[in-house]
């Protein structure tokens, strides 16, 4: 028995990464053995995949593969990759899950029962017919038309796996669903997906010492409730939907107020509540974000989570974003421009929502377990109602007008970190998105 075989053979007690598994007690391994390894050490550079595709081969049961004696036979189509005809029947080159691409075989379509997988293919192949404008389905595909069918196909599970670690990660009850139709772009190479801000070097969080004292906040406030403590009043409604103006601070209940959970005034720490799926736009805008539910008027969607830097860190990033041409530096400026969100690296779903000059969301400034009125969170809430399958944006240079707030403290400006403020020249950036009001430029 080989080193890879034995390996093989000891899949059953794998731990570490996806790409990279160890095993040990490779000399001298049986099958008998597989399901009893532990402690394993030996590096085997094999994929699960081709780990499977092995163990089948050797006819080896593995219950962390899912190879039993019942289905170690079994083959399920994984995706197809190319399609001929003749005059009697249609056939299919089927790659096998857990195989190489080497033991793809041709396969008559009455052999094969994956009808989602085979709608999908040709799907793709009538998409690159029109591209190459042939109007009927050839005897046999072209190499060029079936390499981009299998760059197809394997993008796909990109995505799908990249869809599946964003669920596994966020910890809010909306699910994320991921899509591309337009290219062969895949998930972003640099992007860790993150829940909360992650605090840059040298800033600290100031945590709040005190909560309301109420047994109902909407209906019995004491001392007018947390915002009433800042001098400010409840910000939404007993059906979660904002009420106060743009520009005005939202104070909601912390981890030391005596209301529960189900307190009206928890809104944002609730997290996103509706199902949201990243897409690529077809018009140069990049990756973009939808809603798959109906959102009603003034509801909170999502926050603008990222890194927290100073605003000369910011600076210097800025320029490096230009460069790039794109930027996700956003200035939290609610009383004094000191720190910046940056989510270009580190982010949530709001790090792919693009700009519009017209938006469907608005900012607010919120407060709760943090008092430093110079790091507030940033909610986006809905201005309109919002139509399932439509893309939600906010204005990247959102200002607002003091005349409609209390005080001039709320004078808010929402625009991108160092753009239109900055004594620094910045490039200018072209608007895509469409509106009939857009001001054609970004920055």
């Amino acid at each position: 028995m080989t080193l890879i075989q034995s390996a093989a053979a000891a899949v059953c007690s794998v731990t570490g990464s996806s790409s990279l598994r160890s095993f040990s007690n490779f000399g001298g391994c049986t099958e008998n053995m597989a399901e009893n390894l532990k402690d394993c050490s030996v590096p085997c550079k094999m994929s699960w995949d081709e780990l499977e595709a092995l163990c089948r081969s050797e006819r080896l049961h593995c219950k962390q593969l899912g190879i039993s004696r019942a289905n170690v036979n079994d083959y399920e189509v994984e995706f197809l990759c190319d399609y001929k005809k003749t005059k009697e029947e249609e056939f299919y080159l089927v790659k096998w899950k857990g195989f190489s691409e080497l033991d793809n075989t041709w396969e008559p379509k009455r052999n094969l029962k994956c009808p989602k997988l085979m709608k999908q293919f040709h799907l793709d192949l009538d998409q690159e017919l029109r591209r190459h404008k042939r109007r009927c389905i050839p005897k046999k595909l072209d190499k060029e038309v079936t390499s981009i069918l299998i760059q197809k196909a394997k993008l796909r599970q990109r995505l799908q796996r990249w869809e599946a670690h964003l669920n596994q990660t966020r910890n809010h009850p909306g699910r994320i669903y991921v899509i591309n139709e337009v290219d062969l772009e895949g998930p972003p190479k640099s992007f860790t997906y993150i829940n909360n801000y992650k605090v840059g070097p040298g800033i600290v969080l100031d945590e709040m010492t005190v909560g309301c004292e109420c047994k109902n906040c909407s209906e019995e406030p004491v001392n007018g409730c947390c915002p009433g403590a800042s001098l400010h009043r409840m910000a939404y409604n007993d059906r979660g939907q904002v009420r106060i103006r743009p520009g005005q601070p939202i104070y909601e209940c912390n981890s030391r107020c005596s209301c529960g959970p189900n307190c009206p005034n928890r809104v944002v720490q609730k997290g996103i509540q509706f199902d949201l799926c990243i897409f690529k736009t077809e018009n140069g805008r990049g990756w973009g974000v939808r809603t798959l539910q109906h959102i009603k008027k003034n509801t909170f969607v999502m926050e603008y989570v990222g890194e927290i830097i100073t605003t000369d860190e910011a600076e210097r990033r800025g320029h490096v974003y230009d460069r790039q041409g794109s930027t996700y530096l956003f200035d939290l400026d609610y009383v004094e421009d000191v720190y910046t969100v940056d989510a270009a690296h580190l982010g949530n779903i709001s790090h792919f929502v693009n700009h519009s000059c017209n938006p469907n969301l608005q900012v607010f400034n919120v407060f709760i377990d943090n008092i430093d009125e110079r790091l507030p969170r940033i909610a986006l809430f809905s201005t309109r109602a919002i139509r399932a399958g439509e893309e939600l944006t906010f204005d990247y240079k959102m200002q607002i007008d003091p005349v409609d707030t209390e005080s001039t403290k709320m004078d808010s400006s929402f625009s991108l970190a160092g753009l239109p403020s900055s004594p620094k020249k910045r490039i200018r950036v072209e608007c895509r998105c469409g509106s009939d009001s857009c001001r054609k430029y970004l920055f």
